[in-house]
């Protein structure tokens, strides 16, 4: 009303000074029921639109009296609705925070105000009940969310987290199944099925699982092709060591096309190069390690290149080594290897000269181990203990301790690849479980023959040998036989002999 009310006093403003600029005022006449009212134009339009301004105020307010009563229940309908909302959320917080009595008496309190809420209402007395321990009461609200469509998911959620507490893994499962199974599926449901394949080592049942999370949208492509390559490993390392030729092979198919999907993932890739090696393509063993070298470079990487031929000689191998570090030649293992070649190919200068670049890089047990061979390699023995000695106060690394000694690289139990699996999958990184563990790994400073050599007899006298007893009697014959004497001691010099270690020489 009050934009109209400007809107008709510019108007008039307007028309004022339109006839005032015209220098003509004007004439206007009106006759009513026998009178006569002579005026000029502008006043006429001055009264005209005043007359409307009353009449428009006037109608304005009449409303307004009329709607009185449907405003006042308007007030009082969202005065209703944000009490409602305040105790739906203190209701919410009570149960966050584990108040279990507070959160069910907001929740009654909620039941006769969130009328136009009722789903919001169920949630949190669902979660009161579960804040205050009444399992009952949790099991029968999360129940009674089954019954509307809109509510289902969080039914089957709840009921869920409900069976696993109390154990009954079979409940669970069903749970997470039917919610899986809905239309709009959930990630939550496809993490619990998958979780409970890796555990039961299904890698089969999990790559049907990760193909249909991936054609329902709920994973993203990448992480995928992650959890595929990574269960494609773990099936292939379950079935090499099968009875039958059909597994053997079904596992050089999967740990192939694991090296394929994921290049840096170095666990299915050393298998897809072994495989590949006893099935004599040796080749295309090669082949697959230096594309991974060159997505990610691994220790076990260039252990399993450098075991790809055995019949050749130190140089050949030093330099079919030196092939596989200039495809990544930045990376840090890569420099490694260039001087892991050179001590190969017996290149101390060159090694020591390699290992140069290695001078910024954390210092580790592996790093200290490697220049302890470069430097007893160089004739440095003083120097390779110095670098034993700090290895053995340097922290491990991980990717080191994925190296068997007793046996293959990445020997993992089923749990371990259950979570390499789901760890590589969301992040793309490679945990090391046996590092977790703690368990031993391969060695990482060398055992090089660094004894200090004999100076010479302790507190020897002139030219005569020293003679040492042991410590056992009965290596004499019993304890009756008594050591053999002391050489007796040779004869003093004459003091005019005796001259200061420091003094002077006299001249020849």
């Amino acid at each position: 009303m009050i934009r109209a009310a400007l809107a008709i006093l510019l108007i008039a403003a307007a028309v004022v000074a339109g006839l005032a600029l015209a220098g003509d005022a004007g004439a206007a006449s009106v006759v009513w029921l026998g009178w006569r009212l002579d005026m000029t134009a502008a006043t006429a339009v001055l009264i005209t639109l005043i007359l409307s301004l009353v009449t428009t105020i006037g109608w304005r307010t009449l409303l307004w009296v009329l709607e009185a009563p449907k405003r006042a229940a308007r007030v009082r309908i969202e005065a209703r609705r944000r009490q409602a909302s305040e105790v739906l959320t203190n209701g919410f917080l009570a149960a966050a925070a584990g108040d279990g009595s507070e959160a069910r008496r907001l929740a009654r309190k909620a039941e006769t105000l969130a009328t136009e809420t009722p789903g919001l209402v169920r949630v949190l007395a669902a979660q009161a009940a579960e804040a205050a321990g009444d399992t009952a009461a949790a099991q029968a609200a999360y129940t009674a969310m089954l019954s509307f469509p809109e509510m289902r998911l969080a039914g089957h959620k709840g009921l869920m987290a409900l069976a696993a507490g109390r154990g009954d893994r079979e409940a669970a499962l069903g749970h997470a199944e039917a919610a899986y199974g809905a239309a709009r599926p959930t990630r939550w449901a496809w993490r619990a099925l998958l979780e409970a394949r890796l555990e039961a080592a299904d890698w089969p049942g999990a790559l049907e699982l990760v193909r249909t999370a991936l054609a329902r949208k709920i994973v993203p492509p990448v992480m995928a092709e992650r959890a595929r390559a990574a269960l494609l490993a773990a099936s292939a390392a379950q079935l090499e060591h099968a009875a039958e030729p059909r597994g053997r092979n079904l596992a050089l198919d999967q740990a192939v096309e694991a090296a394929k999907l994921q290049p840096g993932f170095a666990p299915g890739v050393v298998m897809a190069a072994r495989l590949l090696a006893i099935d004599g393509k040796a080749g295309r063993a090669a082949s697959t390690i230096e594309q991974a070298w060159k997505a990610a470079p691994h220790p076990a990487l260039w252990l399993a290149y450098r075991d790809l031929k055995t019949a050749e000689t130190p140089k050949a191998r030093a330099a079919r080594l030196a092939g596989l570090a200039a495809i990544n030649p930045q990376h840090r293992e890569s420099r490694i290897l260039h001087v892991e070649q050179l001590l190969i190919a017996g290149d101390p200068a060159g090694a020591r000269d390699a290992a140069l670049a290695l001078d910024g890089e954390p210092e580790s047990a592996r790093i200290a181990g490697l220049m302890a061979r470069v430097a007893y390699a160089g004739g440095g023995a003083d120097e390779a203990r110095m670098w034993m000695a700090r290895g053995l106060a340097a922290p491990h690394e991980p990717d080191w301790s994925d190296l068997d000694p007793e046996g293959r690289a990445f020997a993992y139990h089923a749990q371990d690849w259950a979570r390499l699996v789901t760890t590589f999958a969301e992040t793309g990184e490679l945990i090391h479980p046996r590092f977790e563990r703690r368990e031993r790994s391969l060695s990482e400073l060398p055992e090089l023959p660094l004894p200090y050599p004999d100076a010479g007899a302790f507190m020897p006298g002139d030219g005569a040998e020293p003679v040492l007893y042991p410590d056992a009697p009965e290596e004499y014959g019993g304890e009756d036989v008594q050591p053999p004497p002391l050489a007796p001691p040779p004869p003093r010099r004459s003091q005019g002999r005796r001259r200061l270690v420091g003094g002077p020489r006299a001249a020849k």
